[in-house]
């Protein structure tokens, strides 16, 4: 014989038979629970009852939850549920449920009640199952939000007993909107918290809420869908744009304003320290010396002079040959014929073929020539 009982979120299904009573409980984690467990051994004889609660867990470990023995309550046998198991009624009148509070999905399992008296036993079982509501999910959009373009509306629990079935709606912000989903709105079967809205209107703008639930209960979130037309886009990349490249040029013109600043200031700088390489070499004369005093004085004038006129730039840098060479007549002999004769006699026209001869054939100096120095 069966029978089955529904009160709540509590679904308690009994089975009777030889070996006693076997029942299946569901119930949210954090809140109490009462595994039931009756007898009749206790009345005849109290000082040789004994109780005892053992629980199988999911991998099929099993251990002492309470017992009760020799006039002792030891509910204090594992540490996962320490000061949370307690028996719920009178035991030795009858009733030996075991009450867990709060409940834990640790808890859950097989559990097994075994009453002992004067060699009479009674057995009862309990599934216990623990359901532990969906954590509040985390909505998220995918895509971009333009006018025409495809936008994805997606959420997820982190955590939760399973199936977690989830739900997508449009808050009503004003009065007279539509809760429904847009038109061509697609859902992903693969993935129940995906929704896909397609080509995007101004109307798709507004509030969206999922719903995470399951037997245990209920989480939600929410997001702002806020479309925008793409024109108005295109000008705030275009503001963007033209912004940076002002600050852009605004740099570069500041940067060649000190460029040109620093070179004007270079250049004055440099100015009086400049050779000009088309100054006018100074005039060449020759000096006879007349004594060997003169004629040192002459050297160390020429030396000072040569010093000074190498200084002046290449064009200036004549040599004395070069000068002998280019005055015919002056470098073949140091001294020329002294008295009435020179005095009378008149120098001889030299030719255009004799000066053109003179110029394109390198001379030699002799050394009494050295005597004439530039100054």
């Amino acid at each position: 014989m069966s029978l089955v009982k529904i009160t709540g979120t509590r679904q308690v299904s009994y089975y009777v038979g030889t070996l006693g009573t076997h029942t299946e409980i569901k119930k949210v984690a954090e809140e109490k629970v009462t595994l039931p467990c009756h007898h009749q051994l206790g009345l005849p004889e109290k000082d040789t009852l004994d109780i005892e609660w053992l629980l199988t867990d999911r991998e099929g470990n099993q251990k002492v939850v309470i017992t009760y023995s020799s006039h002792h309550v030891y509910n204090n046998l594992t540490e996962e549920q320490r000061g949370r198991v307690a028996f719920a009624s009178n035991f030795l009148a009858g009733d030996a449920s075991l009450q867990i509070e709060p409940l834990k999905p640790s808890d859950e399992g097989r559990y097994t009640c075994k009453v002992k008296n004067s060699g009479r036993y009674v057995w009862s079982y309990v599934i216990l199952k623990v359901l532990v509501r969906p954590s509040k999910p985390k909505c998220e959009l995918e895509g971009e939000l333009t006018e025409g373009s495809d936008l994805t509306l997606q959420c997820e629990s982190s955590s939760g007993t399973e199936p977690i079935v989830y739900s997508w709606q449009r808050v009503q912000e004003k009065a007279g909107e539509d809760e429904r989903l847009p038109p061509k709105s697609k859902i992903d079967y693969n993935r129940p918290g995906r929704v896909l809205l397609q080509n995007l209107t101004m109307s798709s703008s507004g509030l969206y809420q999922c719903t995470a639930g399951n037997e245990a209960g209920k989480e939600s979130c929410v997001v702002r869908v806020t479309v925008q037309y793409v024109q108005s886009v295109g000008m705030i990349a275009g503001a963007v744009t033209g912004m940076v490249a002002g600050a852009l040029l605004i740099f570069l013109l500041v940067w060649l304003l000190i460029r040109r600043k620093d070179k004007k200031r270079y250049e004055e700088e440099e100015r009086p320290n400049e050779i000009r390489e088309d100054a006018e070499a100074p005039k060449a004369r020759l000096v006879k010396p007349s004594s060997s005093s003169s004629g040192s004085r002459s050297s160390r004038s020429g030396s000072s002079s040569t010093r000074s006129t190498a200084n002046s730039g290449s064009r200036s840098q004549r040599t004395p040959c070069t000068e002998a060479a280019r005055r015919p007549g002056l470098g073949a002999h140091a001294y020329g014929p002294v008295g009435p004769e020179a005095r009378g006699s008149e120098p001889k026209k030299a030719s255009h073929a004799t000066l053109t001869k003179a110029e394109n054939t390198p001379s030699t100096i002799p050394s009494q020539s050295r005597a004439f120095q530039t100054v």
